[in-house]
């Protein structure tokens, strides 16, 4: 951070969210879904700008949980699953939220999130609630031809689900023995009463889940070594300790089946929230479906010729949530040359581009020699181009969708064969060669 920086905690959280959304709206992170329509509540489209983030935030969740890793395997399974599924996990029966209606307005709350006890948020009534009642957030639908005669379904709340019904095919296949892990990452559907904070809770997002099945007495180690690993994540891929903290649930607020639940939270602008949880979850889920579906599913240890349910650790993180962090964290203003100068310190394996190529001039002779370093570049790294408007402007939009370095090819070069590199967060200038150009920038961006 610079003398002349200004941490934009000391803004309050309305105007950095504000500056946030207008951000993320005016470079093409994020789109209100169906906008010309009036936009739909709570649904989201991430532009050309956010596809990039939301997918460098999936990739290095999945190189760290899976590529680096020789004790866990993917999948990717079905969206849609017959109830039987979520009657086994408890879904049906107790996925549900306390929901009251005000009966001037006929809006819905959660019992849970209203900041003023019996005031309906939406017209400050008093008193109005109805009774409260349980509010199912499973979304259902028929899967058929002709609308009613179809077999009923659900979209998955969650991922986890495909990976215990298929912990016995995952295990014959890949011959992996506990403990060994299974991640996916895929949309989940929730009918939440009241989304809210962007894109922070909404009916329809990515989960990036984890299911690692361990020997009954190796439980409590796996559970601490993944509550560590998840947490140095966060701090590895650049968010400040100061924003993160490890949340242990109290006994009241455990699952029955869980000996041991924590949430990775962040410090958004409205306060903390939930990142991640790691959860102890015993083999509760295994035994439920072996119990509805009839099917054996334990380990066969050769070993010790015995047979036993494995128990799960689960670290399940939110993508969508975990995109929104790594925004906000890296926002940062500063006063250059008299002027706000916008910028994203995202760590570069995040950013959208690792590099922009900016050609000095819209003259053919610089146009040749920008195609050569984009061809160069391209299969290593994300790379922008960009000819549009003087070259200072063209440098604060990248510094404002987080570039780490802008290449600039200029009349120079066609006499020394080198570019300029200018670094995002110094603006720091320095002469490359050419060849040597992608020698520079790897180590840099961490390729």
């Amino acid at each position: 951070m610079t003398d002349n920086e200004t941490p934009v905690d000391a803004a309050s959280s309305d105007e950095l969210m504000e500056k946030i959304v207008n951000l993320s709206k005016r470079r093409g992170f994020v789109f209100q879904s169906a906008e010309i329509y009036g936009g739909t509540r709570s649904t989201y489209d991430y532009g050309p700008i956010g596809v990039l983030l939301l997918r460098n935030v999936k990739d290095a969740w999945w190189r760290s949980m899976v590529q680096m890793r020789h004790d866990v395997v993917g999948l990717d399974a079905a969206i849609m699953g017959p109830p039987a599924v979520f009657e086994a996990s408890g879904h049906l029966a107790n996925f549900s939220d306390p929901l009251v209606e005000c009966r001037e307005c006929n809006s819905r709350h959660r019992v849970d999130q209203l900041e003023v006890e019996n005031v309906c948020p939406s017209c400050d009534s008093k008193d109005s609630f109805t009774e409260s009642r349980e509010f199912n957030l499973m979304f259902k639908t028929q899967a058929g031809p002709v609308e009613g005669s179809g077999h009923e379904v659900y979209l998955r709340p969650e991922t986890a689900q495909g990976m215990f019904t298929n912990f016995m095919n995952v295990q014959m296949t890949t011959r992996k023995k506990p403990p060994f892990g299974i991640a996916q990452i895929g949309k989940s559907f929730r009918n939440e009463i009241t989304p809210r904070n962007w894109v922070f809770r909404t009916r329809e997002f990515e989960q990036m889940e984890m299911e690692y099945f361990v020997p009954p007495e190796e439980a409590p180690k796996w559970y601490e070594f993944w509550r560590n690993e998840r947490f140095e994540w966060y701090l590895d891929l650049g968010i400040p300790e100061s924003m993160l903290c490890m949340r242990d649930h109290d006994e009241d607020e455990l699952s029955h089946y869980s000996s041991g639940t924590a949430d990775v939270e962040f410090l958004f602008p409205w306060g903390w929230g939930e990142l991640e949880g790691i959860a102890n979850r015993g083999d509760f889920d295994l035994q439920q479906h072996a119990k509805h579906s009839g099917a054996r599913i334990e380990f066969f240890d050769q070993a010790t010729d015995s047979r036993y349910v494995p128990h799960v650790i689960e670290p399940a993180a939110g993508a969508t949530r975990a995109m929104m962090a790594f925004l906000i964290a890296a926002y940062h203003e500063e006063t250059v040359n008299d002027e706000t100068r916008t910028v994203l310190r995202l760590d570069p394996r995040l950013a959208p581009y690792q590099v922009a190529i900016l050609p000095l001039s819209k003259k053919e002779d610089l146009i040749g020699p920008c195609e050569r370093i984009l061809a160069d570049l391209q299969p290593h790294m994300m790379a922008d181009y960009d000819i549009t408007q003087a070259i200072g402007k063209r440098y604060r939009r990248q510094d404002e969708i987080g570039t780490p370095f802008c290449v600039t090819v200029d009349f120079e070069t066609l006499e020394d064969q080198a570019v300029t590199v200018r670094d995002r967060d110094t603006m720091e200038q320095e002469r490359v060669p050419i060849d040597g150009l992608l020698a520079y920038l790897l180590p840099k961006i961490g390729k």
